[in-house]
């Protein structure tokens, strides 16, 4: 049995991954209401932009230093690429959602997570695991001749959506083992950078809509402020590869938050292969042995 000094920092991330990935479904389930209005150009600037602002305000991160110059001058790439493909991951899946649904968008988008699960692992057992995730994603997706009736832009902009998750994932970890909780907030205030200028072009002045505002907020607390801070703490916790495969249970989040939130009606093959997503996710998580554990993120 492993110390319980190792299994408890685990339980922790995992839990907190668990929360994150629950808040970020119902925030994107709520920004679908604000398209009408905005467009998923101005959904997505709002997310970002307010998030930047309220983790700024909240992290203050130019009040302290949590790792040395040295460091930070060696690593600002990869915090400049987590910003970015943040700013961007978001933007696309947006785009994806205005003609596919919530849960066949998150499918797809998975396919980079599950990319790089598939090529970081190294026992027999994860790849049972991987299998078992496939053939959930084979299930839940409509590849038996419903295909065809998925837009094809959308079904591309959500892929792009998971090539920038992968990247999100290394380039975040990479990101947070320099900066500590704030590489959140300046990743998030980089992607504000580029998700701000399209949400203008777009909507323009119906960003500064003041009944628009509330729900705009919520969008970037349930979606990017709150998931975001614990999916960093989670990265520097957890292997990649763990991350990786443990967020599995995204497209089963978005499937039941798009029964619970957008309407939406899953038979029962879906109901199947979300729970099939689901044993993956915990065999994963039970699985794990001697993770990686980073120092101690900055208060």
């Amino acid at each position: 049995m492993p110390p319980r000094s190792t299994v408890a920092p685990v339980a922790l991330a995992v839990g907190m991954l668990l929360i994150s990935m629950i808040s970020y479904q119902c925030g994107a389930s709520l920004a679908k209401h604000l398209f009408p209005q905005v467009g998923a150009q101005g959904a997505t600037a709002y997310r970002l932009g307010i998030s930047a602002l309220i983790l700024l305000l909240w992290r203050r991160p130019w009040r302290r230093s949590s790792t040395s110059e040295n460091t930070r001058r060696r690593d600002w790439r990869a915090l400049w690429g987590y910003g970015l493909s943040m700013g961007a991951m978001n933007l696309v899946f947006y785009m994806s959602l205005r003609t596919i649904p919530l849960g066949i968008a998150v499918a797809l988008e998975f396919t980079g997570p599950l990319a790089l699960a598939l090529f970081g692992s190294r026992r027999w057992l994860d790849f049972i695991w991987i299998a078992l995730v496939v053939a959930g994603l084979a299930l839940l997706l409509p590849l038996r001749g419903s295909m065809q009736a998925l837009d094809p832009a959308g079904v591309m902009y959500a892929l792009a959506a998971g090539a920038g998750w992968a990247l999100y994932i290394v380039l975040g970890k990479k990101a947070g083992a320099a900066y500590g909780a704030d590489a959140v907030t300046l990743g998030t205030s980089i992607g504000a950078l580029l998700a701000i200028p399209f949400g203008i072009v777009h909507a323009g002045s119906a960003l500064l809509s003041p009944t628009l505002l509330p729900y705009a907020l919520g969008v970037a607390v349930l979606s990017s402020a709150l998931p975001y801070s614990l999916e960093m703490v989670a990265l520097t916790r957890l292997p990649a590869r763990t991350f990786s495969t443990l967020l599995s249970l995204e497209p089963a989040i978005a499937a039941m938050a798009g029964v619970a939130l957008l309407g939406e009606r899953l038979s029962p093959l879906q109901w199947l292969a979300i729970a099939t997503i689901i044993v993956a996710a915990a065999g994963t998580a039970l699985s794990v042995r001697r993770p990686m554990l980073a120092e101690p993120l900055a208060n």
